[in-house]
């Protein structure tokens, strides 16, 4: 499902307009990112929840000369389904 699919099931199960649907989904998206940019973690019981980890420098190497290079520390997102979701899923 990508995102006009979203919109179009959100609106239809809702009963809101596209366009409030899709301002509804880039308001949840948005709001989402600022909360995990500030360091915090968004929870939605029974769905999952959004938080962001630290990613440790390390070596890793180039897939076609083979030489060695440093990958930069970094932070990412990670997602934790739910118990809800994840029985739904199964």
């Amino acid at each position: 499902m990508n995102k006009a699919e979203l919109i179009d099931a959100m609106a239809a199960e809702t009963g809101l307009t596209k366009a409030d649907a899709k301002r509804a989904l880039e308001a949840f998206v948005n709001n989402t990112a600022k909360a995990l940019k500030g360091g915090d973690r968004v929870a939605l019981v029974g769905f999952g929840s959004f938080g962001v980890s630290k990613r440790a420098a390390r070596k890793g190497r180039n897939p076609q000369t083979g030489a060695e290079i440093k990958i930069a520390a970094k932070k990412v997102v990670k997602f934790k389904p739910g118990n809800e979701l994840s029985n739904m899923v199964k």
